[in-house]
């Protein structure tokens, strides 16, 4: 390359960094120096948060639409790539320290959201992991096994409310049942009513085709499925988005093994909802849906069943009831605790 391309090259990113530190602005970039900050995420509702190593989100701030938009904007053109209507969703590095970068823009999100992952700065040694109760043994009641075995045995005749409340709490992950017109999104809106009030620190990402479900979660961010952008699109960006919990509107094609592989891998507590015709038959409708996928259908039966055994820890089943006054009843709340013998292991409750 000629000398004056070089040149000319050097000056255009030069000015390209000085614009998106403007946009950016002080409270971010001095967030970007500190050896503390893992991730900053600016939500729909031009809210900045922060989490910190060994700490939750904290929100520290806000960012205008319109600066939001030109950051991201400055950002795609110094990675020279193109971010529009046609193609909301930017993944690449921030430019000024290579940290990991998720943009998103409308028609996906109303307003433009983003999601910065820091790279570690501090390596632990295992003493540190030990010392920090990381690394502990496996009685340690806090472990995953320990808690699946000791949730059955909590709800255990419980109420239908009182089990779905604890599994809330307890970050279990909830599949919601039932046939069209039955109650399944006025249902998964009470959960999330609860969710707010149980878990308020929590950053919950709702994925949706039409807009349904409402949240009250300060942290919240919802995307949309537009024009060529599909469920499984808003899924995996919603994974660089940083959530806590992942919510999606409805399961019903071959987005079902990018949703159970979210929920089994880091991202526990979740909701969703399907068609159909009772608790158990949920289980082997979203069978039948993974294998829409190229991954789901690549997997032995037994496989797609473990999946799924793994990842749904309680399905509740609503349907139409005339005889109440509500026109609608949970008929059935099953725990999923695992599949065998080509069976899955279920227990109503």
């Amino acid at each position: 390359m000629p000398a004056s391309a070089l040149f000319e090259q050097h000056e255009r990113s030069n000015r390209l960094e000085v614009k998106l530190r403007r946009e950016l602005g002080d409270q971010v970039l001095a967030l970007l120096e500190d050896e503390c900050t893992e991730d900053i995420v600016l939500n729909p509702d031009s809210s900045l948060w922060v989490k910190r190593m060994g700490e939750g989100f904290v929100r520290f701030g806000n960012m205008a639409p319109a600066r939001a938009a030109s950051a991201l904007g400055t950002i795609a053109a110094w990675r020279g790539t193109v971010l529009n209507h046609e193609h909301p969703i930017l993944e690449t590095e921030l430019p000024i320290d290579g940290s990991r970068f998720e943009g998103i823009t409308a028609p996906v999100v109303r307003q433009p959201v983003f999601a910065i992952r820091l790279r570690p700065r501090k390596i632990f040694s295992l003493d540190e992991y030990e010392a920090g109760g990381i690394l502990t043994g496996k009685d340690d009641p806090l472990n995953r096994h320990r808690c699946g075995q000791d949730f059955a045995t909590s709800v255990r005749g419980l109420r239908h409310a009182e089990i779905i409340r604890a599994a809330v709490g307890e970050r279990k992950n909830i599949l919601i049942a039932g046939s069209a017109g039955s109650g399944k999104t006025t249902l998964t809106n009470g959960i999330l009513g609860e969710l707010a009030q149980l878990t308020p620190q929590d950053r919950v990402l709702v994925i949706e085709d039409t807009t349904e479900l409402q949240c009250s979660v300060a942290n919240y961010v919802d995307l949309h499925t537009a024009g060529d952008v599909t469920m499984i699109d808003c899924l995996r960006a919603c994974m660089r988005l940083q959530p806590t919990r992942i919510v999606v509107g409805e399961v019903r094609g071959a987005e079902a093994h990018a949703v159970l592989k979210a929920w089994n891998t880091g991202h526990p507590g979740g909701i969703a909802t399907i068609h159909a015709n009772d608790a158990l038959s949920a289980l082997t409708r979203l069978e039948s849906l993974l294998t829409q996928s190229d991954e789901g259908q690549s997997m032995p039966h037994e496989f797609r069943c473990a999946l799924i055994a793994e990842a749904v820890d309680l399905v509740v089943f609503i349907d139409e009831e005339p005889g109440t006054a509500a026109g609608r009843k949970v008929r059935e709340v099953l725990l999923v605790s695992g599949y065998s013998n080509g069976k899955y292991t279920v227990e109503p409750v």
